[in-house]
């Protein structure tokens, strides 16, 4: 699964920070019927990875699989790791 891609195919443009409310919130809900019709765990990690990236994830209890569910919480954890861009780690 291409980040691009993904993108172009929810957001219908390749720079997420130019699009109109509008096509942001679209294509949110567009991913969100994606991520609860998904049968590939793999894809549907991702999907829910992009979800949490833009604020959108739905909880953890949408994973029925409990290794899934971890695999959210860790990375949930690393993007927590990560300081905010342009400023310092706290």
């Amino acid at each position: 699964m291409n980040f691009d891609d993904q993108l172009q195919r929810y957001f219908g443009a390749h720079d997420i920070d130019a699009l109109p409310a509008a096509a942001m919130t679209a294509g949110i809900e567009k991913m969100r019927v994606d991520f609860g019709l998904e049968q590939d765990r793999p894809r549907r990690f991702a999907l829910w990875s992009l979800l949490f990236l833009l604020g959108q994830a739905p909880d953890l209890d949408a994973f029925e699989d409990s290794a899934d569910r971890e695999a959210a919480r860790n990375f949930m954890d690393l993007m927590d790791a990560v300081p905010p861009e342009g400023g310092e780690e706290s």
